[in-house]
């Protein structure tokens, strides 16, 4: 996940970098040579998605000059919009979704949760 941006963008190095430092630990290793199971606990995929995403977002604002009039998203996606629109700074918000996949991984044990 995000593999691709950060072999080609330092903007999504450095994202992966501040990722990692928020949480302590190293979120590429997760990202691109953890187990699937490792990277379906909630508590990695939404820290992974939060990241990469947000890495995204600064290549094609720092590189390709594009600037969003409005940011929105629904559920994980409302942090990268926040903090896409400045309202949050990106690493509080790696640590907050951290904090959220950990309650939802702990609310409802592995294989139990579906979702229509």
């Amino acid at each position: 996940m995000g593999r691709e941006l950060y072999e080609n963008f330092s903007e999504a190095r450095e994202t992966f970098a501040e990722a990692s430092e928020a949480l302590g630990e190293d979120l590429t290793k997760v990202c691109f040579s953890g187990t699937p199971e490792e990277l379906n606990q909630t508590a990695n995929t939404q820290p992974a998605i939060l990241t990469t995403s947000i890495a995204a977002y600064r290549v094609l604002s720092n590189k390709f000059g594009l600037k969003p009039i409005i940011a929105a998203g629904h559920s994980l996606g409302e942090y990268s919009a926040l903090v896409a629109a400045g309202t949050i700074p990106f690493f509080d918000a790696v640590r907050v979704v951290r904090a959220r996949g950990n309650f939802m991984q702990s609310a409802v044990p592995v294989g139990l949760g579906t979702m229509a």
